[in-house]
């Protein structure tokens, strides 16, 4: 990977982007090993994860996901989802972490040397050509493996270098639906907002 070990490394994972293209590859994400792989490329000063969260449920299908994250080194940026309805009269969520993640990533970019982008969304392209004008580096997780493809052309060309997803899988993976070793279960199929990448992207 194209790191330096001595850069200042920090993670801005789109929760609901990375599940997406890790579940249009066929697995899921281990972000014990994920965490584990990037912090052996660097000095990893912060791991970023952007998730809204449904919050007048009883139960929320990734809550357990997310308290993992906050207690094992992610620092959790959320906020409630909007529900509104479509077309078709069907119920729907929406919660966009876009804004989130730029402040973060604007206000950390003095602190660090290398920006390492989880999310395949082109909205993102200005954001990190800002980072880059301020001497920061910045990778862009995503695929281009799967149809079609997760990745905006015009993020692609923009990053200074570009991960493929896929070729991370022996590294930060597991089989969709393997069983961790503990016990959450990232986005399950029936949570609809993550059912579709662009709905809440």
């Amino acid at each position: 990977m194209p790191f330096y070990s001595e850069e200042r490394i920090a993670l801005f994972i789109d929760g609901s982007n990375l599940y997406a293209a890790a579940r249009a590859l066929g697995f899921d994400i281990d972000y014990k090993r994920l965490l584990g792989e990037f912090a052996t490329q660097g000095r990893l000063v912060r791991a970023f994860y952007y998730t809204a969260l449904i919050e007048d449920q009883e139960y929320s299908p990734i809550r357990p996901l997310v308290d993992w994250l906050d207690y094992n080194g992610y620092t959790m940026v959320t906020k409630p989802t909007k529900e509104f309805t479509d077309s078709a009269g069907r119920r729907k969520y929406k919660g966009n972490m876009d804004i989130e993640l730029a402040i973060d990533m604007m206000e950390l970019a003095k602190h660090i040397d290398h920006a390492v982008l989880f999310s395949g969304d082109g909205d993102f392209r200005r954001l990190v050509e800002s980072i880059q004008r301020q001497g920061v580096r910045v990778s862009v997780v995503s695929t281009v493996k799967s149809q079609p493809p997760m990745i905006a052309d015009e993020l692609r060309r923009q990053a200074d270098f570009f991960i493929e997803l896929k070729d991370l899988e022996k590294k930060v993976g597991r089989a969709a639906g393997q069983k961790s070793d503990r016990d959450y279960d990232d986005y399950p199929g029936d949570f609809e907002p993550y059912e579709d990448a662009e709905e809440i992207a």
